[in-house]
């Protein structure tokens, strides 16, 4: 079946000083957006949660196939469950997978198998990837480019949080099945990212850290 097309009649266009301008302040607000591994335990509107959601439904993705699912999580002794499977995958990590150049990597930034903030943080969000998706008549429509379609979405997603005033902690412990399991989800999906999101804990720290300029990290070919 063919879309019907219409006109691109939401763009709004701005003049030139006013499309850098918006570009710094954009710049600005990102550059203010840390990740968090302390979080307050401080309740979380759902609309802002819903909103952000919806704004990375809007993601670009193949064919518009929407390869993605998104598993809310805010239930206390889901959450236990969670981190309590998370933290046995992660303490195989640490001690017997983990080649020596990753666990180097991390030791400037601390991290280790306990992960306290998937209790803490009053929202998790698990990310699943789709391969496919099972019709009303039980025939199977497959996806495309569904990782690259399922970053995407959730880039949008950490920035759309970050932009309502919260923070968030991008979590992949290795394997992740335990959470399609735990989370009853069909065996089509496939775990891609946890996020842990909400306020921060008002004693939080960060590392201090700094970004690649961007002549390391862009090139243009006049």
């Amino acid at each position: 079946m063919a879309y019907e097309f219409t006109p691109l009649s939401r763009f709004e266009e701005f003049p030139p000083d006013e499309l850098a301008k918006r570009s710094e302040d954009f710049l600005d607000l990102m550059k203010r957006r840390r990740t968090v591994r302390q979080f307050s335990s401080r309740e979380v509107p759902r609309k802002v949660i819903e909103n952000c959601l919806l704004a990375a439904g809007r993601a670009p993705n193949g064919a518009n196939m929407q390869p993605w699912q998104f598993v809310v999580v805010s239930n206390a002794d889901t959450k236990r469950r969670i981190r309590e499977a998370a933290e046995e995958v992660e303490r195989e990590f640490y001690s017997r997978r983990a080649p020596q150049y990753w666990l180097d990597a991390l030791a400037p930034l601390g991290t280790d198998e306990n992960k306290p903030f998937l209790e803490d943080a009053p929202y998790l969000i698990a990310i699943f990837s789709k391969r496919h998706t099972v019709l009303d008549d039980g025939s199977v429509k497959k996806h495309y480019y569904i990782s690259e379609s399922v970053g995407i979405a959730i880039g949008i997603l950490i920035t759309a949080l970050h932009y309502s005033g919260l923070v968030c902690l991008t979590h992949t412990p290795n394997p992740m099945a335990f959470l399609r399991d735990l989370l009853q989800r069909p065996k089509e999906e496939t775990p891609y990212l946890l996020l842990a999101t909400g306020y921060p804990a008002q004693d939080a720290t960060v590392p201090k850290i700094t970004k690649k300029p961007l002549e390391d990290i862009a090139t243009f070919l006049e």
